[in-house]
């Protein structure tokens, strides 16, 4: 069997895409709640970081197929977050990278490539 990577390039870009406008969507919530309550910067990094991970985990899972699925759902995981960035450096007027960005990198990653190996796992259909 050979591998078809425009099959995975496509599984990859809309799992990525579709992370990005749920962070997109989930963010733009949490800043009405932001306005309402003002909490703590640390509260809204920590806030932002979770809705990341859980993005990176949840699409990958839903859209990546078993063939490879670790390194797919990294891809997945790791152009959600760049993708995330420039666009809120595009709607915001500017990057904002601090020094835990690689951090953040890797967590998007790692969530990409465990929601897509559990996404393989639990599918019915044949690798």
């Amino acid at each position: 069997m050979k591998f078809d990577w425009k099959k995975a390039a496509k599984e990859v870009l809309i799992s990525a895409s579709l992370a990005c406008a749920f962070y997109l969507f989930a963010a733009a919530v949490f800043a009405v709640i932001v306005r309402a309550y003002a909490p703590p910067q640390g509260v809204v990094t920590a806030v932002n970081w979770t809705i990341k991970a859980l993005a990176s985990l949840v699409f990958p899972l839903i859209f990546v197929r078993p063939k490879r699925a670790l390194y797919k759902g990294m891809a997945a995981g790791v152009l959600a977050c760049v993708l995330s960035l420039l666009l809120f450096a595009a709607i915001g007027g500017g990057f904002r990278v601090t020094a835990l960005f690689p951090v953040e990198l890797l967590l998007c990653a790692a969530m990409g490539g465990i929601g897509a190996l559990l996404g393989g796992k639990l599918r019915k259909e044949p690798a």
